[in-house]
Formats: C-alpha cells, structure tokens, sequence
C-alpha cells in the first residue's frame, strides 16, 4: 500500500527519517495522457486554489510566470509544480534574490532587495484521504472512497520525481517590514539532471506594513495535543525530548498569531474521540486523611512552553463540565486510581470542585497567570452550564469562561470567550454580537466533522481554509477555533483518515512541525482579516481628519470605505452554496490591492 517518497528533512532537535513513506494512489487512472506530455523535466507555475493529482500531469494551464503582491511584513506564496512522463529523477527548487529597481538617466539603478533567505521552498507529500457521505460523520475506512491529495508540507527543497507524476512545491516569501514600496523581480530555478529551467517571479511591495503575529487582533484558538506528540515520538510524556518535540509545533503555531493555550485539569475532558486521548496536565491526589493535593509540574511546564513560544494571550483549561462528567483521580488510601461521574450542581460535585478551585486560583495567582486564564467547556447541556457557572462565579469569580458550543441566551453574557458552531452563528449575528462587543468579550465561530463547506478536511477546497477568516470579518467574529491543531491519527503523515472523523478534521499540521495547505493558507486568511481592520481604520481615521480640509480626498476615502463594506456584505453564511470560496476571496484580495494602492498614493 506505502511507496518510498524520497525527502530529506530535519527539524531542530530531532532529526527526521530521510526515507518517508508515502502512500500508494487507490485511484486509476487512463495513463495515455502522458503520451501527450514533452519529454524531460517539465515545470511551471500551479494554482494555489487547485488541487493536483500524483498520478496525472496538471490538468489545467500551468504559468510560465508568477505575480505576487503583498504588504511589508507580510507572507504569500505560490505553488511550483514539476511532472515528467520518464523515469526518475532528482529536483531541487531554488529562488533567487529579488531585486528592485528604477529607470534614471544613467540606466537601471537598484533600489532593494528581498534575499533569497526569505524565502522557503518545500515540497509538498501526499496523503490518504476520504470524501465528506452526504453529511455522516461517521465512517469506517474501506466504506468511503479513498483518494491522494497533496497537503503535507515537508521541509526541504528535493525531491525524487517518479515516472508519471506530477509534485508540487509550496514557494512562501515573507516580506521584510522594512522593504522599500515597489516591484521586486528574480526567478524560481527547477534543477534536475536535465539541466535548469528558470521561471519568472515578481512581488509587488505595497506601502503598508502588517504587523508581526503576537500583534494580530484575530483570535486564532487551535486546540493543541501534546499527548499524541509523545505518542507518536515515542518519548515519555512531559520528558526533555517530549518538550523537545513540542517546541517547535508551538512556535508554529505561535507565527500564525494564535492566542490560546490549551491546557487539560483533567482526565479525558473529551472522552476518547481521538487516536490519543488527552490526559491530565495535574495529577489529583486524595490523601488518606481526606484532603486533596495537586501537582502542577506538567500544567507549569507546558503553559511556560507555550508562553514563551509567543502563545501569551489566553490559558483555556478542560474541563468542569467533561464528556461524560467523569473525574479521575489517585486516591492515597488504596493506592489506586479513582473514577466517578459527578454532575455539577451536586454537592458531590462542589466539594470537590471548590478543594481544587481553591488551590488552583492560589496557584495560578503565584504564577501571574490568573487573569488570563478561563474554564473551558466543548459543546455541553445548557442547564449543566449553568449550575456550573453559578458555582464557579461563586467560588472563582476571577476564572473567567471559555465555551464552543451552541448559543444560549440566558448563559452567553457569562462567557468570555465564545465560540459559535457554524450551524448555529445565525442565532448569535446582530444584538446578541453588538452586545458581547460592548462588553469586551471574545466572540469567534468553529467548523468541525458535520460542517461539508468552509472546512479544513485534507479533502476540502483549499481556499476554503483562507475564507474562514474572509467570513469572520464580514460578519463580525474576531476570530477563529477548531478543535484539533495536532489530535494526529495513527500515521499522520501517510493516511489522514480517521474511524470517526472526516479525514483531516484532527489535525491540520503534521509530526516534526511540518505545516500543510490547509495551515498556510489559514494563515494567509488572517493576514487578509488583518489588512481588513488596518484599511478601514485607515478610512475612518482619515475621513475624520479630512472631512472640511481636503474634498478630494474625502471623497476617494469614503468611496474606499463603501466599496469594501459593499463587497464585504456578500460574504454571509449562504454565499458558498452560489460561489466558490476561491472567486470570493480573489475578489476581495484584488479591492485590498486596489484599495492599498489608492490611500497609499
């Protein structure tokens, strides 16, 4: 079933196999179609809306030249696809430097640089995948159809091109905040034994600067799982290699602005719906005399990680109100591990609750972590909810409420940070909305295993990744959650297929923080809401400023202001079932272009 795709990759400390199983492609497919491909080495420019088929050459026009344009401090990127009828060989993919540069009286005469050490080239791996069967959730594999789909990012810039195949590259430049305004010109070289063939590139610089991530005002809450890490290194959990392993999954996280820690008070907050179920960050302990300690060397550790990777906002902590409502702990007078079910609102519950409240509220205190840290809940019963929270705001007032779930009006003024399921963000668009603003409160949106379109399935539409943020702005949400950064299935890096779940709903990056497609261009989608609030901040600010002084002026702001709130409107909960998301996001990177240049002249 697993083919040898032969990549070399390594990773800060730890060192990846340099043979990396690949899967075999389940498809078939009429291989006649080579017959009309040039000889050697062929290779040009992709679409990073489109997606590529192994065993196929691309079956849509592949550009000789590629156009970028983007802000100072920004990251785009584009897709290089290699494909060969003949047998194997080796590519390498490199960019130059791109140069800048003005007409003078005396010639050419170069005004900046964007190095070549800004850029990064890597290929990208195939992995199994399924389809999404008329809404089911649930599958067994073998029952769907299985399929190839490009998706893993692998750090390096070789790879082995096989007879009848086409590979992608994933080509990401990251614009230097002090770059000059203006266009920058070099070219991708495509190198195999062949020779070299060299393609065009160009990005445009606009006069904007995008801040760093720590300073995006998106509220990006992927729910991390250093269980499945240790797992799949095969390290002891909470060891120096397991930290080790965990570091750079973080900072990858961290560089595309995410602001939660997701940390676990208990045993299988989630019950067991993935391949590695999410343990205990603090060991409970009823002593023999019958009072409670708790260690919080592995919660310490892990949210001290995240905090100085760049994850510094937010601590979400699972859960009061578990799947199941089952607490475990070690009871000291038996020597074993205790389980029971507790319903809050029971006195059970509240005794418990309010020992471990007491010492955790003490604690976090002495770490200066207690005001950014909130109880988190995932789709719980309503009237659980709210005998839990009238205990918490009783005993821990100070904690504040993190939930993903369904909106229910007499508990949503007691969340903090709120997150809608897709299906149900109409219910909360409007007043409920103005009203979480005015007081403060973080209010995002989630997909997950019911949800066909915009999702992040390895089957999905890339650009659905990138309209998720699109949709945030346009409806007001700051931000975005998903449940799984890295619940990975037993072979992530081969089979993103999962008993339960569609393919690829656990996780969207893979082992030794390899990004993906489906990473990158959330990512790229934040960028986009960042470039959103910074131009219409923009606008107000300078129609305030303007509005006596300068007409012209005005009038060229205020027709900015109206034409992105126009175009911005046609983004709603139905638009994909009329458009897809690549035309509607194309749309609206173009008015972000045009209008940058325009407040910029």
């Amino acid at each position: 079933m697993f083919g040898l795709l032969f990549l070399t990759s390594a990773v800060s400390g730890a060192k990846q196999q340099s043979l990396v199983a690949e899967p075999a492609d389940p498809d078939q497919y009429d291989l006649s179609v080579w017959n009309k491909v040039l000889p050697g080495v062929n290779s040009g420019f992709g679409s990073v809306d489109l997606v590529e088929i192994k065993g196929l050459p691309p079956a849509y026009e592949v550009a000789e030249v590629k156009r970028l344009s983007g802000w100072k401090g920004e990251r785009v990127h584009c897709k290089v696809l290699v494909w060969s009828a003949v047998a194997d060989e080796q590519i390498r993919v490199e960019v130059s430097d791109l140069v800048s540069s003005e007409d003078t009286r005396i010639g050419k005469i170069r005004t900046g640089k964007i190095r070549a050490a800004n850029t990064t080239v890597q290929a990208v791996g195939f992995v199994l995948t399924d389809e999404f069967p008329g809404g089911n959730d649930r599958r067994v594999k073998g029952r769907i159809p299985a399929h190839l789909k490009p998706d893993r990012i692998v750090k390096t810039n070789r790879l082995s091109l096989g007879a009848r195949e086409t590979r992608p590259f994933w080509v990401s430049i990251d614009i230097p905040p002090d770059a000059k305004r203006g266009v920058y010109t070099g070219f991708v070289s495509v190198r195999s034994s062949k020779g070299v063939k060299r393609h065009a590139i160009s990005v445009e610089v606009q006069n904007w600067i995008l801040p760093a991530p720590e300073k995006w005002s998106f509220h990006l809450d992927l729910w991390q799982n250093p269980f499945a890490v240790a797992r799949f290194h095969q390290v002891p959990l909470w060891s120096a290699k397991h930290f080790e392993y965990l570091q750079p999954l973080l900072k990858l996280l961290a560089n595309a602005g995410q602001k939660c820690v997701t940390a676990t008070l208990i045993d299988k907050p989630w019950g067991e719906q993935v391949f590695d179920s999410h343990g205990s960050m603090i060991r409970w302990t009823k002593n023999a005399d019958g009072s409670w300690s708790f260690d919080y060397s592995a919660f310490d550790r892990y949210v001290q990680l995240a905090l100085e990777c760049g994850i510094t906002e937010q601590i979400n902590c699972y859960s009061m109100v578990p799947v199941g409502n089952v607490l475990t702990w070690f009871d000291a007078a038996s020597g074993k591990n205790v389980s029971a079910s507790m319903l809050p609102g029971t006195a059970e519950y509240e005794a418990i609750w309010r020992a471990f409240l007491a010492s955790f509220t003490k604690h976090l205190k002495e770490k200066k972590w207690l005001h950014k840290t909130a109880i988190a809940l995932d789709e719980r019963e309503e009237d659980e909810m709210e005998a839990m929270f009238k205990f918490l705001h009783t005993v821990a007032p100070e904690l504040k409420i993190a939930m993903a779930g369904f909106y229910y009006k007499k508990l949503n003024s007691s969340i903090y940070d709120f997150s809608s399921n897709w299906h149900a963000v109409k219910d909360l668009l409007g007043d409920p909305l103005v009203a979480r603003k005015r007081a403060g409160q973080k209010t995002t949106f989630y997909v997950a295993c019911m949800i066909p379109k915009p999702n992040n399935f390895t089957f999905s539409v890339p650009s659905e990744s990138c309209y998720e943020a699109w949709y945030a702005s346009a409806q007001g949400f700051d931000g975005f959650l998903r449940w799984a950064y890295n619940s990975w299935v037993e072979h992530p890096e081969m089979d993103s297929r999962f008993v339960t779940w569609p393919s690829g709903d656990a996780y969207l990056v893979y082992p030794f923080a390899q990004s993906s497609i489906r990473f990158e261009r959330i990512r790229e989608g934040i960028q986009d809401f960042e470039k959103i609030r910074i131009l219409r901040e923009a606008i107000l600010r300078g129609s305030s400023a303007h509005s006596d002084s300068d007409s012209s002026l005005s009038a060229s702001l205020t027709s900015a202001g109206r034409r992105l709130d126009s175009f911005m409107a046609t983004i709603h909960y139905q638009t994909l079932s009329s458009r897809s998301a690549a035309d509607v996001i194309n749309e609206g990177k173009k008015l972000l272009f045009d209008i940058s240049n325009e407040l910029s002249d």
